[in-house]
């Protein structure tokens, strides 16, 4: 089958494409240190928001990649699922993001930012680049319906909720400024694991959006995968990343210990890409140090 128009393809290509120069001269060792939304964290490496984990690997997936961000200091996100699910990886004392399909029933995005609330989680989210299906109608995921999601729905959302809210799925100028307008906490560039053929790679939009975003932080996934990729990231303005397929592999090999072992070694590479360009620390992170290759 052809792989032309696939979009991690595509954003792989050009994360690959990304060249960086090197900065020895009064350089000094890195530190990772991270905050977000008022906590500290090992690294601005997270976990991407993987669904259905139990069902797509094995019973306890979802459990090892809670305890595997929880031994990393990571945070930790994940996608849908039921309450209980949600109840369990929280229990697991991972700090933790929760995203929320755009539901055509609003009640359920609001009740689902509540049960986030009751648990302490450290932020709640909802992604708009899931309401059409492949035919372009809507999209019914576990018998829900989703529907796009409204700017003044979202202004509403942002009031209600007492966590920081963040919109997932944001892959252009046009949806970013609509997000910002309405008050969202954050931001994720992202074109949900080739969700539409021939999106835009996230890190290509990712200095034109930084540059209107102020201090609300931008998030980055699809095709990171390791310390350079996030390196590439974070210095074209990204808050954070979220790696997520090479997590499910470390999972399966390891468990929970495959995926604090992982994000640790992606650690380490982005303190090493830091290191060689004299970026000491995040808030010194220089967009001029990456370019395109011809």
């Amino acid at each position: 089958m052809s792989d032309i128009g696939n979009s991690n393809r595509i954003a792989r290509e050009y994360i690959d494409s990304l060249r960086i120069e090197t900065r020895y001269m009064d350089s000094t060792t890195p530190t990772l240190d991270f905050t977000l939304y008022g906590e500290s964290f090992a690294s601005p490496i997270m976990t991407a928001a993987l669904s259905h984990l139990d069902h797509f690997m094995f019973p306890g997936a979802a459990d090892a990649l809670a305890r595997g961000a929880k031994a990393a200091n990571a945070v930790l996100w994940y996608g849908m699922a039921h309450e209980e699910e949600i109840e369990r990886l929280a229990a697991t004392g991972a700090r933790m993001i929760e995203i929320i399909k755009p539901y055509a029933d609003r009640d359920l995005i609001y009740r689902k930012i509540e049960h986030a609330q009751g648990l302490g989680l450290l932020a709640v989210g909802v992604d708009i680049d899931h309401p059409f299906s492949e035919n372009g109608g809507a999209d019914v995921v576990d018998g829900q319906e989703m529907a796009p999601l409204r700017t003044a729905e979202l202004m509403e959302l942002v009031k209600y909720a007492k966590l920081p809210l963040i919109i997932k799925g944001v892959l252009s100028r046009r949806d970013a400024e609509r997000c910002l307008s309405a008050g969202a906490a954050g931001l994720v560039l992202s074109h949900h694991n080739n969700r539409i053929e021939y999106a835009l790679p996230p890190l290509a939009l990712l200095p034109e959006i930084a540059a209107m975003a102020g201090d609300v932080p931008l998030f980055v996934d699809c095709e990171i995968r390791t310390g350079m990729d996030a390196f590439k990231a974070l210095a074209l303005g990204a808050k954070g990343v979220c790696i997520g397929r090479p997590l499910m592999t470390a999972i399966k090999q390891g468990g929970a210990d495959g995926a604090r072992d992982y994000l640790l070694s992606a650690n380490d590479a982005l303190k090493k890409a830091m290191a060689y360009t004299g970026c000491a620390d995040l808030a010194h992170m220089d967009h001029t140090i990456v370019h395109r290759a011809p």
